[in-house]
Parts: C-alpha cells; structure tokens; sequence
C-alpha cells in the first residue's frame, strides 16, 4: 500500500477531540432545571463542524466518561434502546471512543447494553473480561484494544492518499477499587503502561500508518509508578504512540494548569515530545491537534503540530457565560424524546425542605447540604447495622462536598430554595451512584483521615494576610467532613499529606480538639464509620487501612438513600449543627473564591467579608483567622 505514495509527500491531519462528557448532551443543567450555555454536546457539536470545514482531513473522536454524569444518564442506565448519549455523539460527528471509570458506574451489564448501541468503534487495551492473563497480548478483553481506521486524505498539492489511522484505548485500572461492589469477579484491569506497550507494536504490524492514543487518563508529573492512575505524560515515552488525547483530570491542555518541565510542554502541548491534547470536561471545549504527516522511508511520520483548544462560550463583563456557538440541530433531534423523559423525572416530588441549603461556604464553615447527606447516609447505616454487634458503637458519617465552585465555575453549587424537594434535587445534593459503606476505625484511624482531608489548605502562620486558601492541585471533593464529631484545623502547621494523598509530613498534625460527645478521641477507640464505595475504594487517595473490617456495603446508591431518608421525614430541616471549626492564628486571613451571590451571613461562625472580584466570574471572600 506504501507504494503508491510519491517521495517527500506530505498531509495534515486535523485530529478533534472530546472528553468527559459525563451525559451532558444538551446545555441544559438537569439538577438546577435551567439552560447552561457553557457546556454540553450540542454546542461542542458546532464547533466541531467549523473546525472541520477548515481541514479536508480531519478525523473526531471521544476519550470516555461519557454514560454518568447527571439524572439522564441515571434514568437510561442499562437500556433498553438506544442510548441518547451515543446518538448524541454520532449527530456531533464523533467516530471512535474509549471507556471512561466512570462509564463502569453502573456495572458491566448495563455498560453492555449501552455499547450495543454505539454506532462506532468503542476500543480499551487494559480492561478484560474476568481474569487477566499472564501477559497483557493474552488478556480476554472487554473490547478491542485497538481499531484501524481507513482514510483517503489530500496533500498541499491535492493528491490523495490512503492513511491508516490506528487507535488504542485505556482507562485508569482503580475501576476495580472504585467500582469493586459491582465489578469484582466480573473484570480484570492492567496497568495502562503496560498494555500500551504490549498492544502499540501489534497496531503497527496490523498497517497503522500512525498510532494515536486514547488514554482517559490525566497528567502527573515524576517517573513512573505501577498502577498509576494518571499515566498520560508516562504513555509519552511508549514508542509508536504519535499522538495522545488525555481525559479524566478535567483540566485542560495546553495552558497554564500544567507547569513546564519533566517532559510537560504546556504550550507546544507535548508530553516527552508527543503531541497532546485535555480538552476539559462536560463539553466545554474542543481540543484540536493538527499533526504535520511527513512520508520518509520507514512510512509516514509527525514532523509538526499545532494543539490548541476551543471553548463553546466566554465570560462576559458581568460574569456571565456568553455562547460563542449555538447548539446543533442534529444533536437536539437525537436527544429531543430523552430530554423530555428526564425532564418529567427530574420534577417528581420526594418531600420538602424548611429553609434554603446552599455550599456556597462549604470549605470554611459547617455546610447544610454535606450534613444532609451525612445525616442520611448515619441514618441508613445504623438501620442496616440494628441489632448487630456494632450497633452500640458511635457512629461518624463521612461526606464531602460535591458542589464548591472550582473548573465547574461559579455556578456549581447547591442552591435549593426551602419549600418542595424533587428528584432534582436529590440528584443536585447526591452527584455520584455510589453506594453507602460503613468500616470499623479506631480514633487514630479516624483523625488520620482527618488530616488526609485538611491537606485541601495551604499553611497560614500567625501574621500572613490574605493567603490564598486551597493549596494547588486539590480537589474539593476530597474535603472530607466528619459528621458526628468535634474538631478544628489548625492552618498555622503543614499538611501531613500533599494533594495526591502522599504522607509527606507523617509527624505534622492540624486536627486539634477531636472529640465524640464532648469527650476526647482516644487513639484506641472504636468507630463505626459511613462513608462511600468510591472512598472507601480508594479514591482520593485516604489512608483508609486495607484491611479495616467493613460492616455494610449496599447495593442502594448513596442518592437512592437520600431520597428514602427525605421521604421519611415530615419536612426537612437543614441547619447545620456544629462540627468543625478553624483554629485562631494571629493576625492572619486567608482569601477563597465562591458565587457572587454568596452572602457571608449564611455562616455566622466565621468572620467572612467581601474581598472583590475573582478571575473566571467568581466573587472572591476573605477569612480572618
């Protein structure tokens, strides 16, 4: 086939990317009923179309978590029929994709019986269906490792030739720990490093021209590690990958959130040289990579690029998202009858609230909408655990908070006005189909975890003025608060853990005043502790001791119990009860952003003032220690 391509010939090729697209096919916010204009499949669906009329070659494709991600994807679990996710992701012009962890939320079966109807190649080198093999070219896999794709391209000079596009998938292996209740037995995952290695060279025998990587995987700067759940910049150095499309971080790149050095180029967009690209999440932006194909001897290589991203919609001087792209027809047909499905769901009735539930403070003071959640979550654990040896021991509910700002931007928050509860809004306070757990802890067991989740802070000492709150690299959803419990975070002291769960510090403790019922932790105490599949399995990283005997784990989703515990209770009253607090540090104060609406009198326990606007539509907000 090489033959009949004539010396120093030379294409680009347009590669447009999404990723993380977690059910979000129209720009419509399903927990908050109301239009998004920054985000969805719909908008993106244009921006694709333009982006391809510029570039005769171009080729689309999807980097996974595309099945969870609000009530929609919840309500179409499983089929049966068509998904309205993949009919999205045809109408918007999408060819090939790979899983995301998230996409394993709701079982094999159910992911099954969606990918029945993908109408086009869904490929993943590192999962396998049951056992792995001894080596990973022997792994009985899910799906294909790899497709071919066949293409007739054009050069500078308008001749055409055939190029072989091959493309390979891979999804972080922590789906068996996050999602262990419902994959255990069921799949094997490897190392995506190791499957990369093992089925790259396989691709290129088959007559892939070039080798483009899927990896639903972020960037992590250092060597390599086994295992590593965020292997993008690691996948750089496989020999034959010529390209890599990242997800699963929901950043972006090329751009400023990624720091240059150790093989990062955040503004050529290249990981060890390998042209790459992270176009965010829920749709937000396009990546494009435009690679440079020159033919020499050895057949055709990228000897040039371009990676750039594109966003659906900016903020306008007030703040306010303003779409750059309307919505695609095609796409708003193929999701019309599904929207209007999930709509009639979303609105059915489930009990009423007293008062509003806002987070717009949810990482400085106590928070009603984590607390419902955790009075919830106790409520369901000590049902389960009646009459057992463990009844009689304290129990502390575990949550975090779900919506506090951050890339989603300032309007990603809780804001449920008092008065009727829906579905919606369960699903607002309860984003993820995780399932209660509960784990026998002992006081020293429990404050460890505790300082796992003061490492969201950057360190305050007695003095320092308007210190930014959040140290780099954290996520929100990693703050956990431990309901049922008294203490304080001390930030004049450093973080016993980094923002990978790292013990960098192991003797520093910010967790003062840790009491049950006004009497002090001990460190040989016993706990019975509630939290969820997705922690307890390890995600985010928390010292949560292996082999901790685990009294309950559910099959109800977290949600599903909220929604049965608001159901059984008259109305629901959302004050907060105190929990934890910030210990005093002279003269200090620390600045975080939240929505321009918050109101510093929704958290009376703290000093809390106006500080000015932030970047990104934010309002910003100073804490005096």
């Amino acid at each position: 086939m090489t033959t009949e391509y004539p010396p120093c010939a030379r294409i680009m090729l347009r590669v447009l990317a999404t990723t993380d697209l977690h059910m979000q096919v129209r720009g419509w916010d399903y927990t908050a009923d109301r239009a998004a204009p920054g985000m969805g499949l719909a908008r993106l669906a244009s921006l694709i179309g333009a982006a391809r009329a510029e570039s005769p070659n171009s080729l689309t494709v999807d980097c996974g978590d595309h099945l969870q991600g609000n009530p929609m994807g919840d309500l179409f679990a499983g089929g049966p029929g068509p998904h309205p996710m993949f009919a999205a992701m045809a109408a918007a012009g999408i060819e090939v994709t790979t899983l995301g962890n998230h996409d394993f939320n709701y079982g094999v079966e159910a992911l099954e019986n969606a990918l029945e109807t993908a109408p086009f190649p869904v490929v993943c080198a590192n999962v396998a269906r049951g056992a792995l093999a001894a080596g990973a070219q022997d792994d009985p896999l899910l799906l294909p490792a790899w497709t071919i794709l066949d293409r007739r391209v054009t050069d500078a000079e308008g001749r055409a030739h055939a190029l072989r596009i091959g493309l390979i998938g891979l999804c972080p292996p922590q789906i068996l720990n996050w999602d262990a209740r419902l994959l255990a037995g069921r799949v094997g995952a490897r190392d995506m490093i190791d499957a990369a290695a093992a089925h790259v060279p396989r691709l290129r025998a088959a007559g892939a021209d070039i080798v483009i990587a899927l990896s639903h995987s972020g960037i992590q700067p250092g060597p390599r590690r086994p295992l590593q759940e965020q292997a993008s910049l690691q996948l750089g150095r496989v020999p034959g990958i010529d390209a890599i499309v990242a997800g699963h971080q929901h950043r972006l790149f090329p751009g400023p959130e990624f720091a240059p050095g150790g093989g990062i180029d955040p503004r050529a967009g290249t990981l060890h040289g390998v042209p790459a690209v992270m176009p965010g999440f829920w749709g937000t932006h396009l990546g494009v990579l435009d690679l440079a194909l020159q033919r020499g001897p050895q057949g055709w290589r990228v000897d040039g690029h371009t990676s750039a991203l594109r966003p659906v919609a900016e903020r306008g001087a007030d703040g306010a998202l303003v779409p750059l792209v309307p919505e695609s027809p095609a796409v708003l047909r193929a999701t019309a009858a599904a929207h209007a499905r999930t709509l009639t769901h979303i609105h059915e009735p489930i009990g009423r609230v007293t008062a509003p539930v806002t987070s717009h403070f949810a990482l400085v003071a106590d928070d009603p909408a984590v607390q419902l959640v955790a009075r919830a979550q106790a409520w369901a654990v000590a049902r389960a655990l009646r009459g057992s040896a463990q009844a009689e021991l304290p129990l502390v509910s575990i949550t975090s908070p779900f919506k506090a700002g951050g890339r989603a931007g300032p309007d990603h928050y809780h804001d449920i006005a008092a008065g009727p509860l829906r579905l919606r809004d369960a699903a607002d306070l309860y984003l993820f189909p995780n399932a209660a757990c509960a784990l026998l802890l002992n006081g020293a067991q429990l404050a460890d975890w505790l300082e796992r989740s003061a490492s969201l802070f950057r360190q305050a000492v007695p003095g320092a003025r308007d210190v930014p709150l959040l140290a780099p690299g954290v996520a929100t959803y990693n703050f956990d608060i431990a309901h049922g419990l008294r203490y304080a975070i001390d930030l004049s002291q450093p973080a016993r853990f980094d923002a990978d769960g790292q013990r960098v510090a192991p003797a520093a403790s910010r967790i003062r005043g840790l009491c049950h019922r006004g009497r002090p932790v001990a460190p040989d105490d016993r706990f019975v502790v509630a939290s969820n599949s997705y922690r307890v399995g390890g995600g985010g990283d928390f010292p949560i001791p292996a082999d901790a005997p685990r009294l309950l784990e559910t099959e109800e989703t977290n949600r599903d119990m909220l929604v049965r515990w608001i159901r059984a209770q008259p109305a629901v009253d959302p004050t907060p009860a105190p929990g934890w607090d910030f210990t005093p540090v002279a003269g200090a104060s620390v600045v975080f952003d939240s929505a321009p609406e918050a109101d510093p009198a929704t958290a009376p326990r703290r000093r809390i003032e106006r500080a000015g606007a932030a970047p990104g539509g934010f309002a910003r907000f100073r804490l005096h220690l």
